[in-house]
């Protein structure tokens, strides 16, 4: 409303003038109007709210839990209506996600798109802030050409549904990636596209760069780390002092890998003839526990990583490569997942237990004080109303991000 207004005193004030620079001015600002998209990220730091578990605290708790801890952005891999109920009017704000599995049926025509929105995002905005619809979760580079081949179109249509909705602006499409889209990434000015994957990012990019999103990449400095634990520095890889590397290329110098790898993205993208679009770290973590083969997978290393992640991203400043870029990124994960699949760290990458209490400390204060208390009382049997004063006064001694 506010912008229609501003318009209509413009557009009156212009017919009065000779001047036809200002019509050019004015049209130039309808048009920036019509693009304008969401902005599906508050401050710097968010989470991944996995639920891949048979016994995780009710959403109602989670919302206690979330606000205690002031995180205040959170990535679901569903629309799970018990989730999106639970946190109406929490001020929290959510990127939901269209399941790879139904990918293909979205892409068939604008009106499947537009049936999905309708049951699974409209009806509960505005009370639930869903900021943004993740188009599949790690497609390109890792699934099937025939899922490569179907994840523009989807995106295209549930865009184009969210536009003919009006929600354009309030709800962004995304699509984030894994690292399995690179030929390589070191150093990070050598980043760049595998040849399989760039005819089919190239086009997602340019939709993307049209309707003002960024680029989304699940970096896991962990991943690296384990698979190649003689030639990495564990310290280069946690933010702990360390020699760090030399980009011969762009002369920058790198003192950890997180923002190595968010560089090696962006390096990625210019070459693809993106270089104005944002990165933003879609999944990021450390494993507290991990089988014997799984180098680095353990408690202290997760909390002095997810810490002083916690750390750098609270100071708003950007990479060596895009300085004035502020860092974003979410954290994998908010719970422990007992029924994940794959190695024991698969299940390990929780800032919190399944009954609330804290994996470990970098700030956060659980639903319960710790695993001992949790032992002698149920985390089922606890009140909402005693949960809802346990975590309030327990905020007073967070860690503000």
């Amino acid at each position: 409303m506010e912008c229609s207004f501003i318009v209509n005193i413009s557009f009156t004030k212009l017919m009065d003038s000779p001047s036809s620079s200002l019509w050019f001015l004015l049209l130039f600002f309808i048009i920036s109007l019509n693009v304008l998209t969401a902005e599906a990220f508050t401050g710097t730091y968010g989470v991944n709210y996995g639920r891949v578990a048979d016994n995780l605290p009710p959403p109602e708790s989670v919302v206690t839990l979330l606000k205690a801890a002031k995180i205040k952005n959170i990535r679901i891999y569903d629309t799970n209506p018990e989730v999106l109920k639970a946190f109406s009017k929490s001020g929290i704000e959510i990127v939901v996600c269209v399941p790879n599995e139904i990918l293909k049926d979205l892409s068939l025509g604008e009106d499947r798109a537009m049936n999905w929105i309708k049951d699974n995002v409209q009806p509960y905005l505005p009370g639930t802030s869903i900021r943004g619809i993740s188009i599949g979760n790690e497609v390109l580079g890792t699934l099937g050409v025939d899922f490569w081949e179907v994840l523009l179109p989807a995106a295209k249509n549930v865009y184009s549904a969210l536009d003919r909705l009006d929600l354009t602006r309030v709800v962004q499409v995304q699509s984030p990636h894994s690292e399995a889209v690179f030929a390589n990434s070191f150093p990070p000015s050598s980043c760049n596209f595998r040849d399989d994957v760039l005819p089919f990012m190239k086009p997602l990019l340019q939709f993307f760069s049209e309707i003002g999103s960024p680029f989304f990449i699940n970096a896991y400095p962990f991943l690296a780390y384990k698979s190649d634990p003689e030639h990495i520095n564990l310290r280069y890889a946690l933010f702990q002092s360390n020699p760090g590397i030399y980009d011969t290329k762009t002369k920058l110098h790198y003192d950890n890998m997180f923002d190595a790898q968010v560089d090696a993205a962006y390096a990625a993208l210019e070459k693809a003839g993106f270089s104005k679009m944002e990165v933003i770290v879609s999944e990021t973590g450390w494993a507290s526990k991990g089988d014997d083969n799984e180098a680095g997978a353990n408690l202290k290393n997760a909390r002095t990583y997810n810490y002083n992640l916690k750390k750098k991203l609270a100071k708003k400043k950007g990479t060596p490569f895009r300085p004035k870029i502020p860092v974003k990124a979410y954290v994998f994960a908010l719970f422990n997942e007992n029924l994940k699949f794959g190695p024991t760290s698969e299940r390990n990458f929780g800032l919190f237990k399944a009954d609330g209490s804290i994996s470990y400390d970098i700030g956060f204060t659980g639903l319960v004080p710790s695993s001992a208390f949790s032992s002698l009382l149920s985390f089922k049997e606890i009140g909402s109303s005693y949960l809802l004063v346990l975590t309030s006064c327990a905020a007073a001694l967070l860690l503000n991000l």
